[in-house]
């Protein structure tokens, strides 16, 4: 099974929203069809015992203007609903705004684009090449921005993944990230709803209000089959 790695935020609006309602039984019947789906083809796919795939060693760093070629195309082969170079343009032109890519034997391979704030880093667009996938470069990259939090200062990371998107939902979880809130009509290109996801450092029942959890149908899912 292929998985699509990306990430993003509405293009019209890209700021995190704090008035949205928390997950609990928020998700539809559709995506829970399509998360036994998705369960069901990872368990075939595990029984076929194959070993996991090894990391493809990639260099990380700052993108720079001459990369935007391939990573428009990265762009236009993994979103239906694509930035444009005067929109990559004018998010990196923002003092608190950094690009970041992958490069594998001189050609980039991922791209993520992402903003600081005062207490918190938020992705804001986020893919990896089709050619390159299920090979750990998106971990690779998501690992760094976690590398920048500190107890000190910024403590967590937030982004917007769109209801449909199974597969960067299940990657961002295996990368300890969880669903918090969901935002209605979020992205207006197609009218479709936002998850929100949150990475924290030293994540705490305590930071839930009283009865709630982090956990949400994802997430309860995924650990009834692990556990069967």
């Amino acid at each position: 099974m292929t998985m699509i790695i990306g990430a993003r935020t509405s293009l019209y609006r890209h700021h995190f929203r704090s008035s949205c309602c928390l997950i609990q039984d928020e998700a539809g019947h559709q995506l829970q069809e399509l998360i036994e789906a998705l369960i069901s083809s990872r368990k075939a796919t595990m029984s076929l015992n194959q070993p996991p795939n090894q990391d493809l060693m990639v260099q990380i760093r700052w993108l720079i203007r001459r990369d935007m070629p391939e990573v428009l195309r990265i762009e236009e082969e993994s979103f239906e609903y694509t930035w444009s170079e005067e929109y990559f343009l004018s998010c990196l032109r923002q003092r608190n705004c950094i690009g970041m890519v992958a490069e594998h034997n001189h050609q980039i391979v991922g791209f993520m684009i992402y903003e600081l704030h005062k207490s918190m880093i938020q992705v804001l667009n986020f893919a990896v090449a089709p050619e390159f996938r299920q090979q750990g470069i998106g971990r690779q990259m998501v690992q760094r921005v976690i590398d920048k939090l500190s107890q000190q200062r910024r403590r967590e990371i937030v982004l917007e993944v769109r209801e449909t998107n199974l597969s960067a939902q299940l990657f961002f979880r295996k990368m300890d990230f969880r669903a918090v809130s969901v935002l209605r009509n979020y992205f207006e290109d197609a009218g479709e709803d936002a998850y929100v996801l949150q990475y924290r450092l030293q994540r705490t029942e305590q930071e839930f209000a009283p009865g709630l959890s982090p956990k949400n149908r994802i997430t309860n899912y995924l650990d009834a089959s692990d556990a069967a």
